[in-house]
């Protein structure tokens, strides 16, 4: 990226564990997006995403209680104790405390600090815990957050509870989400720089740490936090820095999916995600169609997400259109980690009765002969979807009468994303 920081996924890492993806990234180019610039939130009060809180609801008062906050740092670190005490009060593991203030004991060096279940032990662990609620600490401060993001998204493989830390620790998310929008007027027109893109992404590494610990997966859902990431799926900049902001941002995305968690799937689906991640899959560069493609997939393993994206021609075509699509450039550009995921999507698929009939006509040709049999040579798991899925499917029907109630009244292409955006419930 060109400077001294690094960028958020980290040296040898993967966005999301279990994808086997490289750190490094492809070249795809990125191409317009149909979904509007009515994603980006309105800062000064209301959304425009729908249930999307403003910043300022976010921050909620609390920056008088940030130069509190500042004075405790400038009096210097403590160090943990076995009880932390809050005046008279004793914290127990797992309670939050809100840190601004200091403790009205005898000891006016103790800082106040949140419980949260494990951390002692970690301490006594790990000797280095008292260096990260250290620069935990920090990031309420604007001159050391820059160096401070890098370090915890350096460390944050290394400490389970860090997520908890986080999310607990008083102005640490308002700290992020502030990096977040501070972001939002390089979008349009897009002057994104490699160091900014740096920065924002790791802030984002941290949040991919909220998003898949499950002390604090709820929270980060209930906070609507997912949507201010939609304004970066949204960008359509070609350029290397918009393209680490869109895999990051969609590594966020990817933790929360890949927990297997029915309330995670039911927020998405009352989002646009769907359609972000299908025009991405369609225009990004390979990396960002993986991650995006393993999004849709795991939607769809969801029975809720089966049933929402087969519930009308157009939903079900808006996807199997992309599909289709992303097969016919892998005959030329042949990806088994990225056809790995097309074929189980259009395996689940086939599990809904309406979109197998429909798939007997719309599975591409590439899949049914031996296109990809030199590819898939080495890999078992993929041919054995693949021979499962013809057989379930079957061949297509002369004269393309299949189809059933799914061809009738079928948009076809992308025109039935707009019917995906926003729906709140899943419609039969």
């Amino acid at each position: 990226m060109g400077d001294s920081s690094t960028n958020s996924l980290g040296e040898g890492s993967n966005i999301i564990a279990g994808l086997n993806l490289p750190s490094n990234f492809g070249s795809g180019s990125i191409g317009p997006n149909i979904i509007g610039s009515r994603l980006t939130p309105d800062l000064s009060g209301s959304s425009a995403i729908g249930g999307l809180p403003s910043l300022s609801s976010v921050l909620g008062g609390q920056q008088q209680q940030q130069q509190q906050q500042l004075h405790q740092q400038q009096i210097g670190f403590s160090g943990l104790r076995n009880n932390f005490s809050i005046g008279n009060n004793t914290m127990i593991g797992g309670a939050a405390t809100n840190l601004g203030g200091l403790s009205s004991n005898n000891n006016p060096q103790q800082l106040n600090m949140m419980a949260i279940n494990g951390t002692l032990s970690s301490l006594s662990a790990n000797p280095n815990i008292d260096e990260l609620h250290l620069l935990v600490l920090q990031l309420i401060n604007p001159e050391q957050r820059e160096s401070v993001l890098l370090e915890l998204s350096k460390k944050r493989e290394s400490f389970p509870d860090l997520a908890p830390i986080l999310w607990h620790t008083f102005g640490t998310v308002a700290s992020l989400l502030q990096e977040i929008v501070s972001i939002y007027p390089l979008l349009t027109p897009p002057t994104l720089t490699a160091h900014a893109s740096n920065r924002v992404c790791n802030a984002l590494a941290l949040l991919q740490c909220v998003a898949s610990h499950p002390d604090t997966r709820g929270l980060f859902l209930s906070a609507h936090v997912p949507l201010y990431l939609y304004p970066f799926l949204n960008t359509q900049s070609k350029s290397r820095p918009f393209e680490y902001l869109r895999l990051t941002s969609l590594g966020v995305i990817g933790a929360l999916v890949k927990m297997d968690d029915a309330d995670v799937i039911n927020f998405l689906l009352q989002t646009e995600i769907i359609p972000l991640c299908l025009r991405i899959m369609e225009a990004g560069s390979e990396l960002s169609k993986t991650v995006a493609t393993f999004i849709v997939q795991k939607i769809l393993l969801d029975e809720i997400g089966l049933s929402y994206v087969c519930a009308t021609a157009e939903r079900f075509y808006a996807v199997s259109t992309v599909l289709n699509n992303m097969i016919e450039c892998l005959v030329t550009s042949p990806s088994v980690r990225l056809l790995k995921h097309i074929v189980r999507c259009y395996l689940r698929l086939s599990d809904n009765a309406r979109a197998r009939d429909a798939l007997r006509q719309a599975l591409p040709s590439s899949l049914r002969d031996n296109t990809f049999a030199e590819a898939l040579r080495d890999d078992v798991t993929v041919k054995k979807w693949l021979s499962q899925l013809l057989g379930v499917v079957g061949s297509p029907v002369e004269g393309g009468g299949a189809g059933g109630g799914m061809m009738q009244g079928a948009g076809g292409g992308l025109g039935g994303v707009s019917s995906m955006a926003g729906a709140g419930t899943v419609d039969g």
